[in-house]
């Protein structure tokens, strides 16, 4: 396997042999093997211990046999402990997705840190198998069913063609010591009963089990790619350019598809919705009709669809006085001066009359029944009418924000200027309010 492991590396992976790398070992089979293959290739490599203290004093044996390992390599050792259990309570996680988040997380921090340019991990073909069927049983797209990773950014995974079988018969020949966790005995979690129960039949049914699976893997990876290359010319197409932290996409992009349902699935997967039969519907449903997730909205606009994230419950004012020079709000920074002289403006620019203000102004967001004046027309107008007449999605409204001076509204910030309010010719003190919007 020594050999076979040195021409992976340098057919496959030559890089690391110039770079500065992390091995993740927690002292069992595969790290301790991972360790002593780099080792052996003179890589210049160091290595990452978590102690979870999930398992007593056999986490920190493990955490000993780790160091002594290191001594024995002559290399830099880096050990964490965690209270994982603390953590999965506060982040509301199982201890499984804790620790991985953890373990991430802090390989992530050392590499930045102390200039490591990948972290090494010791997933192996047998691995790559069990994530396979797991995600199967639970349900998954495409992307969920072509492995792991080799190359994922900065984490690299040296030991993914060889089978688990290879590297126990490596260690054994070469009398490696390892720690075995004994949580990895128990059919608790859904990756063990795999590896104990359904694996092992499915090798007695086939000896070459990996190695067609590894070829299933390819073909999947091949789809995948023709899938990505279809779904990056549709949103090519579909996206259009808007204003702040939105997506908006055509509509008809999707309805002139054979399958909108897997384009939707595709454009949105990873903004956490699952009602897709429901987003299907937005494409004929009327506008202002949304489907929610946890953290986004996906809003049915005329011609488009339309993701932001979800809004805020709370409401928030803002005050001014006389001496304020400047103020930001959600929508960029506001400049307030004087101004000997009027001239044309763009909508970000207004001019008013500031004896006509009383102090403190207040900054707001819109609400219904709001109505005012619009600059250049006479009569009153409803807000809910003027966002209709200017085409204004659900979106935009909400991102509407007034100034007024006790409750009479002076500008529909970066819209339109209140006809009550304009500079006239008996004017003596000219207000010019200025919003440099956040790009």
């Amino acid at each position: 396997m020594q050999d076979r492991f040195k021409n992976h590396i340098n057919t496959n992976l030559p890089f690391l042999s110039e770079k500065k790398l992390l091995i993740a070992i927690s002292g069992g089979l595969d790290s301790v093997v991972l360790a002593y293959l780099c080792h052996q290739l003179k890589l210049n490599v160091a290595l990452a211990h978590c102690n979870f203290n999930l398992r007593g004093h056999e986490s920190d044996a493990d955490e000993d046999f780790v160091l002594n390992l290191a001594k024995q390599f002559d290399l830099e050792l880096f050990v964490e402990h965690f209270n994982t259990e603390t953590y999965a309570n506060t982040q509301k996680l199982s201890i499984q997705m804790a620790a991985r988040e953890l373990r991430y997380n802090w390989f992530s921090d050392l590499a930045n840190d102390l200039g490591f340019d990948y972290i090494l991990t010791a997933h192996h073909a047998d691995d790559n198998l069990e994530t396979f069927l797991i995600n199967l049983t639970r349900g998954t797209g495409l992307n969920g069913l072509t492995g792991i990773p080799e190359i994922n950014d900065t984490i690299v995974r040296p030991l993914l063609p060889f089978s688990r079988e290879a590297i126990e018969a490596y260690a054994n020949v070469n009398h490696i010591k390892w720690r075995e966790d004994s949580s990895n005995a128990s059919d608790k979690y859904l990756r063990n009963k795999l590896r104990h129960h359904v694996i092992p039949i499915l090798k007695e049914t086939n000896s070459e089990l990996l190695q067609n699976f590894k070829a299933t893997l390819e073909h999947l990876k091949d789809t995948a790619a023709i899938v990505k290359e279809s779904i990056n010319t549709v949103k090519e197409n579909a996206v259009e350019p808007c204003s702040g932290n939105q997506l908006k996409v055509k509509i008809s992009e999707f309805k002139n598809r054979n399958n909108s349902k897997a384009y939707l699935y595709e454009m949105f997967k990873d903004y956490g919705f699952t009602q897709w039969a429901t987003i299907v519907s937005l494409l004929d449903a009327q506008a202002g009709k949304q489907v929610l997730s946890e953290t986004h909205r996906l809003i049915k606009d005329r011609d488009h669809l339309i993701l932001t994230d979800l809004p805020s419950e709370n409401q928030t004012a803002y005050s001014i006085t006389e001496d304020n020079k400047s103020l930001e709000i959600p929508l960029g920074i506001l400049f307030f001066d004087e101004a000997d002289a009027i001239f044309k403006t763009p909508k970000t620019i207004i001019f008013i009359d500031k004896d006509k203000l009383k102090f403190p102004l207040y900054i707001r967001q819109w609400q219904e029944g709001d109505s005012f004046y619009p600059l250049g027309m006479k009569g009153k107008k409803k807000l809910s009418k003027y966002f209709k007449d200017e085409k204004l999605s659900l979106v935009d409204k909400e991102n509407v924000w007034l100034l007024v001076s006790d409750d009479t509204i002076v500008w529909v910030i970066g819209k339109r200027a209140d006809e009550r309010f304009k500079v006239g010719q008996n004017t003596t003190n000219i207000f010019k309010i200025t919003l440099d919007q956040v790009l």
